[in-house]
């Protein structure tokens, strides 16, 4: 069980910023791919849905990192970052139709994004220096 705890611990931060990563990937490259060609428009999930299911799928991995990384170092900073990383990725998905554009809907989530991306990195750096962490 310690085993199986040990790899998620060493492995759940990067998985983390994978996801945020990609996540902010898609927001700069999903405009450029849907204008390039209107054909896949038609093939791809409706942009509400897909962005609701990707804050979903972001915040599990989100709060289990840094939930467990918090836990551990109680580190108030990459709580806070995360909290809010959180915070504007969900404000982009579930209310991103009350924003003034489309454009300010995409830079609130590439925002959050970035902050995941950053709380993660830290929590990642504190659990690598960390003698309690294996």
């Amino acid at each position: 069980m310690a085993q199986i705890q040990g790899l998620w611990a060493e492995h759940i931060d990067r998985i983390g910023m994978v996801t945020s990563a990609l996540c902010f990937i898609h927001c700069i490259a999903a405009p450029v791919v849907l204008s390039l060609s209107a054909v896949s428009s038609h093939f791809i999930p409706s942009e509400e849905h897909t962005h609701r299911l990707l804050a979903v799928f972001v915040t599990i991995i989100g709060v289990a990192a840094i939930g467990f990384g918090y836990r551990r170092h109680k580190r108030k900073r990459v709580l806070g970052a995360a909290s809010l990383g959180l915070a504007l990725i969900c404000s982009g998905a579930y209310f991103g139709d009350l924003f003034p554009s489309h454009m300010s809907e995409v830079a609130v989530t590439l925002a959050g994004s970035c902050c995941m991306i950053f709380a993660h990195r830290v929590n990642h750096t504190f659990c690598k220096d960390c003698k309690k962490c294996p």
